[in-house]
């Protein structure tokens, strides 16, 4: 299944899927399945989707 890197949009808290009590939050980005339920918060923008460059630039080498 592909997955997606997420971030909840600023001030906001997004559950996952099938664990209710555990949090998405606008402070570091998470991988999740590519399923429905993720992809409706995409379009109501309670998630914001990132890309892999993005969490990449604040490593070092």
């Amino acid at each position: 299944m592909n997955t997606l890197l997420v971030k909840a949009a600023p001030t906001l808290r997004v559950s996952f899927e099938y664990q209710h009590r555990r949090y998405i939050t606008d402070g570091e980005a998470v991988s999740v399945p590519d399923t429905a339920y993720y992809r409706r918060l995409l379009t109501n923008g309670d998630l914001v989707l990132v890309s892999k460059k993005a969490t990449n630039k604040g490593q070092k080498s």
